[in-house]
């Protein structure tokens, strides 16, 4: 850092110091300045208490504890000239003392720090104050996991910001300054800088840290909806294995649907689940669309019979904008993740899957001969 003279059109150099070589301590000093003056840490914050040691079961104390304008619990923790290496390990556990702070809680944390400050004022016309004259009774204090952390050094070690980093891809708002004293002779200066994150990328990496947390809540909802469907699956392959046989070869499986070949490549019956409908269908798709169609076209002439034999009406799905065509019977507002539904939704699997394998086994018996006749007539 330099000094710029106007006058002579030059700069000269500010020493830079540490505080221990400056005699300065951590209690005395460097949390004094910050308790007396928090919009160093570049916002307007409100301490309502220092050296806090209200938690339950344990003597720690944090440094300072203030609130910020969005009615959030700060946790400010200053180093002097190093940040050490357990820093990040011990506001973790203050952030989680003060998750279960109650609105009056905080009011009367407040209360006991003007007390003990001499100043003969009340928390609550304070609160109002700071939060723009607003009724106290409305407003709302420490919502959620939102307490935020302030860790404050004259140097961070290398194993406080690749934690810091890291903890920042959960959402968690954690923020690293660094104070570094300056001397030029009988002067000395203090220099606040916030280096986590870098002040001009915080927006920036707010936004990566909510993406890296949907995408883990994303994550987590795809592996709960996969076991949801073994679990689903696994009891109606069991329970129809009771009453036939017809799925004791298939595994369950995390997708929404499990197949069955009924005698020819292509045509198979498909039982599948979602969060609306349970499925039986004959699914064709033997790759070529015109070939799709013309099977399909084959199995709706015998539309009839079939539907006589099934005693079911069903869905005929020609699709011909796709390659593929189906043939379903469906069970709507059912939920397979809503195990209150299961029973009903594999009670309806297990029949019609029984029945259409049973009536389209003996309709592909009469494809395949047809199929056959088309490549010998060629």
């Amino acid at each position: 850092m330099y000094l710029i003279n106007k006058e002579q059109n030059r700069i000269s150099k500010i020493e830079e110091k540490s505080f221990s070589e400056l005699g300065f301590r951590e209690r005395d000093n460097l949390q004094e300045w910050l308790r007396k003056n928090p919009e160093s840490l570049g916002e307007e914050l409100l301490i309502i208490q220092k050296e806090f040691s209200g938690f339950a079961d344990t003597n720690e104390r944090l440094d300072l504890l203030a609130l910020d304008k969005q009615g959030n619990l700060v946790i400010i923790e200053n180093k002097l000239d190093s940040s050490g290496k357990d820093v990040v390990w011990q506001v973790l556990k203050y952030a989680s003392y003060c998750l279960s702070l109650s609105k009056d809680q905080i009011r009367e944390i407040f209360q006991n720090y003007l007390d003990l400050e001499g100043k003969h004022l009340k928390a609550e016309e304070k609160l109002s104050e700071f939060f723009d004259n607003a009724e106290y009774e409305e407003l709302s204090f420490n919502q959620g996991s939102k307490q935020r952390i302030m860790m404050v050094a004259g140097k961070f070690k290398k194993e406080v910001t690749s934690t810091v980093l890291w903890l920042m891809n959960y959402k968690i708002r954690i923020q690293c300054f660094k104070v570094t004293p300056f001397a030029m002779e009988e002067y000395l200066f203090l220099n606040v800088e916030q280096v986590l994150p870098l002040k001009e990328a915080e927006d920036f990496s707010i936004r990566m840290a909510e993406k890296t947390h949907d995408d883990i809540s994303s994550q987590e909802t795809i592996r709960a909806s996969h076991q949801t469907r073994i679990d689903f699956w696994t009891q109606f392959i069991n329970q129809s294995n009771k009453n036939n046989h017809l799925f004791n070869n298939t595994s369950p499986s995390k997708d929404n649907w499990i197949g069955l070949g009924i005698g020819i490549s292509g045509v198979s019956i498909n039982i599948l689940v979602s969060r609306n409908y349970a499925r039986v269908e004959v699914y064709i798709n033997r790759g070529a669309q015109n070939e799709n169609k013309q099977i399909f076209d084959f199995i709706a002439k015998h539309q009839n019979d079939i539907e006589s034999e099934l005693q079911e009406t069903l869905v005929w799905e020609r699709m011909d904008d796709n390659v593929t065509s189906r043939i379903k019977i469906q069970l709507e507002n059912v939920n397979v993740f809503d195990e209150d539904d299961w029973p009903k939704m594999i009670s309806f699997l297990i029949e019609n899957s029984e029945k259409m394998e049973k009536t389209f086994r003996g309709v592909v018996r009469k494809l395949k001969n047809y199929l056959n006749k088309s490549k010998t007539s060629r």
